[in-house]
């Protein structure tokens, strides 16, 4: 079961991190299907991947980017940063989100910000 945004919009070319309460852990990923992405990660018979560790993975940001190539640059970046502490800072600073590594200038950013949260 994935946790996600009641506001949240179908993202295509999306940079996404989950959040496991159990584990500590954040799951970075790139997607272009968001909602298919997500899906995925619930199913419980997919046992190879990292989030089958828990079931209490929660989506707390989400970038829609313009192209495959600006998404993965930007998924590439928040992994080789490997600290909570800037996952942390994406969360409490939003314009931060304005700084990543963009191919492409003209980007259109959407953030999943809402408190309220439902369930896929």
């Amino acid at each position: 079961m994935i946790y996600i945004y009641s506001n949240f919009c179908a993202m295509n070319n999306s940079v996404y991190i989950l959040y496991s309460k159990k584990l500590d852990k954040h799951y970075v990923g790139f997607t272009q299907n968001l909602i298919q992405r997500l899906e995925f990660h619930s199913n419980e018979t997919q046992s190879r991947k990292f989030t089958y560790k828990a079931d209490d993975w929660e989506l707390i940001y989400s970038i829609e980017c313009q192209t495959k190539n600006q998404g993965l640059s930007i998924e590439k970046h928040i992994k080789s940063m490997k600290s909570k502490t800037y996952i942390q800072n994406l969360l409490q600073y939003p314009e931060q989100s304005f700084k990543l590594p963009y191919k492409d200038k003209r980007a259109d950013i959407i953030m999943a910000t809402e408190q309220q949260k439902d369930v896929v």
